[in-house]
């Protein structure tokens, strides 16, 4: 049993559709079981539609509205032939269209977005594909089962990031699903999508259905979970950035966790969680590209002869710099700054300290002004901006002399505002001018993938 999730790329329009439901095709033997992201684009659409009718600009909202319901129509179209069956998921489709035009309505009439109306908004573009997909999978004689992962997928009232009671859930998942795939057929479902234990509609963040589909192979204890998107799979660097990056074949839970959580956009940071606790083999496939073995998440990979396996960027960080004579021989100090953080829910990447300083970097600066105003109560307060984490994966290297010395000396002559290493086996973290990302990626890339172990890279 295998758990395939589809990006939104993967289904933007008939031609993706129909080029997943050659691939589903392919791996029937494997008794898969299908979860869809939304088509792409149209959950930027659904949020744009939320703020307009935040705003009370009802009409601009039922515009977008029309053009995302145009767009689906015109999808199921080109996919099903007239009919009874196309008659129907154009009803759906044409129902869906209706709630969300009323939600919209009560949000513009109130001029306020809740985060569970916006998670109400936000589900529709799941709800929309799978069951253009699911149609479009029975029209080519595949035996497609639509079900609705709010039935399963049990989570908090956390809305817009909620998370999952994998305990419900996995219960759940084995009542809905099992007997669907011991039928012999093919469960279509959506990511990203869930509900509260009283069936309110959430969602798990942004990049959630790689999320829905791990914990959905967990419960079900697939032998894999794939992740098809629109890349041969997780690289050396990004390609955008080095012309000469290469594809990682194989790799290790930790590392695809640090990777993705640092900047490498294949795959949601979550998605490996629930992978590891079940010790589930993640691969990496591209839709575009089928034939490509992708890259292969393991729980003990081979060792790399390579020093490192990749070299990931998170830009547009902020480093805050915190400085008191009060921190000398002062315990508890630490402490008193973190709770800042905390009290203004806002997560910190990247700590050095010194006896009497603290920096720390921040990619979010929503409540920066907020954060600023406590922490000004505690020391002498000033921000950094225009920076970017690298962060440098491998094997050990915590434990691997002169990696280090190398790194920066590959760097030359650009300046590091801070450095981490200790805190993870697998990684050492600096910061930058975000401006000398290029030529620093490209430095790094050049001295340390010179050769590259053919097993592990292609």
């Amino acid at each position: 049993m295998i758990v395939m999730k589809f990006g939104g790329t993967s289904v933007q329009d008939a031609t993706a559709i129909n080029r997943v439901a050659g691939i589903v095709t392919s791996k029937l033997g494997l008794k898969p079981c299908i979860v869809v992201s939304a088509m792409a684009r149209v959950t930027d659409a659904l949020l744009g539609i939320a703020r307009a009718a935040n705003e009370r600009r009802f009409e601009d909202a039922a515009g977008l509205i029309a053009n995302l319901s145009e767009r689906h129509l015109n999808v199921a179209r080109e996919l099903l032939r007239p009919g009874h069956e196309r008659d129907s998921v154009e009803h759906a489709i044409e129902s869906h269209f209706t709630e969300l035009l009323g939600l919209a309505r009560s949000v513009a009439t109130l001029g306020e977005l809740t985060p569970r109306s916006q998670d109400a908004i936000s589900s529709f573009g799941e709800r929309l594909s799978s069951q253009i997909i699911a149609a479009a999978f029975k029209a080519k004689g595949l035996p497609a089962h639509l079900v609705d992962s709010r039935e399963f997928l049990v989570t908090d009232r956390n809305f817009n990031a909620a998370s999952p009671d994998m305990t419900a859930t996995e219960r759940l998942v084995k009542q809905r699903l099992l007997p669907v795939i011991n039928e012999g057929k093919i469960p279509v479902a959506q990511g990203f999508i869930g509900s509260t234990p009283e069936g309110i509609t959430t969602t798990i963040g942004r990049g959630g259905s790689d999320y829905s589909a791990a914990i959905i192979g967990a419960s079900l204890g697939a032998d894999s979970i794939e992740i098809w998107t629109d890349v041969d799979g997780l690289m050396t660097a990004d390609p955008r950035v080095v012309a000469g990056a290469r594809r990682i074949r194989v790799v290790s839970f930790d590392e695809a966790a640090e990777l993705s959580y640092f900047g490498a956009k294949v795959l949601h940071p979550s998605t490996v969680l629930p992978a590891i606790e079940r010790r589930i083999p993640v691969h990496i496939f591209n839709t575009n590209n089928p034939s490509c073995e992708g890259t292969l998440i393991a729980a003990e990979p081979k060792r790399s002869l390579n020093t490192i396996k990749s070299i990931a960027v998170k830009r547009g960080v902020t480093i805050i710099n915190v400085a008191s004579a009060r921190m000398i021989m002062a315990h508890g100090f630490l402490r008193t700054i973190f709770e800042v953080f905390d009290r203004h829910q806002t997560s910190i990447d990247v700590v050095t300290t010194s006896e009497t300083s603290v920096s720390m970097t921040l990619d979010s600066t929503e409540r920066l002004e907020a954060i600023l105003r406590d922490l000004k109560h505690i020391g002498e307060v000033n921000v950094d901006p225009g920076k970017a984490i690298v962060c440098v994966v491998g094997d050990n290297l915590k434990f691997t002399p002169g990696v280090a010395a190398r790194l920066f000396r590959a760097l030359g002559d650009i300046n590091v505002n801070m450095i981490s290493q200790g805190a993870s086996v697998i990684n050492l973290t600096f910061v930058i001018n975000e401006k000398e990302i290029e030529k620093a990626i490209g430095m790094l890339h050049a001295d340390f993938f010179r050769e590259a172990d053919p097993a592990v890279f292609a």
